[in-house]
């Protein structure tokens, strides 16, 4: 897929590997300047160090988009955590993890997109996006993931209702639900040879119709589409893309 944005700035946030780092692959390859956010500096032209959950460097962050861009395109928030250890049952789940997690994946897209949008309304009218990065879990939850369901979920509805607030300044607001990809992360749960759930990898693939783990490319691609100058009448819609993950019951009874 090849768009037209030249001329656009774009920060994307846990931009230094998986699904992050292939968005921000992505928009550079089509002609935007990207800045890539993450806790250390990313591999990118325009490398911050942003921890979403710290307002200080978030604002100095966009200071530095500011000073030398003057405006800001796109924002992907993509930043986001999960939890390996604590696979348990809401009484069992940790007070701290729970605190953990909704800081980085649902308060993070709260500071940085209202950190983002002064810059956001100096862009030219037709370009303005902002593009959370929810998940599955936040239409359909899961067990065992109490904080990260809850989180991804807040996401989704948190796009909607920014998409009704800022829809009428031409800033456009949608989200993008993935599905399993394979990542680092996931590796490490289930499709590594170490992974900690790697005797489940089957059961896991059996409720994916294309039978296989997405790719972080093709998570970018959705990005991709949802921040073109085509796609100037999408909004507050929520992309999934997981293989018909949810699209119903594929296992056998």
């Amino acid at each position: 897929m090849n768009i037209n944005l030249q001329h656009r700035v774009a920060l994307v946030t846990g931009a230094t590997r998986g699904i992050g780092r292939a968005i921000a692959d992505c928009l550079a390859a089509n002609g935007a300047t990207v800045y890539g956010a993450d806790l250390g500096l990313a591999e990118a032209p325009h490398s911050l160090v942003m921890d979403v959950t710290n307002p200080a460097q978030i604002a100095a962050a966009l200071a530095q988009i500011e000073q030398e861009q003057g405006q800001l395109d796109i924002l992907v928030n993509n930043a986001g955590v999960n939890t390996l250890a604590h696979r348990v049952n809401i009484d069992a789940f940790p007070q701290a993890e729970w605190d953990r997690i909704l800081a980085v994946d649902l308060t993070g897209v709260y500071q940085v997109s209202r950190a983002a949008i002064p810059l956001l309304r100096r862009a030219p009218e037709d370009g303005r996006r902002i593009v959370n990065i929810a998940s599955v879990a936040g239409l359909v939850p899961l067990r065992l993931q109490c904080a990260f369901t809850a989180a991804k979920a807040g996401v989704i509805n948190l796009t909607k209702a920014m998409a009704l607030e800022l829809g009428p300044e031409s800033i456009l607001v949608n989200a993008i639900a993935p599905g399993s990809i394979l990542t680092q992360g996931t590796e490490q749960l289930f499709y590594g040879e170490d992974g900690l759930f790697k005797d489940s990898v089957q059961r896991l693939l059996d409720h994916i119709p294309l039978g296989r783990p997405g790719k972080p490319e093709e998570i970018a691609h959705a990005a991709l589409f949802l921040v073109a100058p085509e796609s100037s009448y999408i909004n507050g819609h929520c992309l999934t893309v997981d293989g018909g993950w949810t699209a119903g019951y594929h296992r056998e009874f």
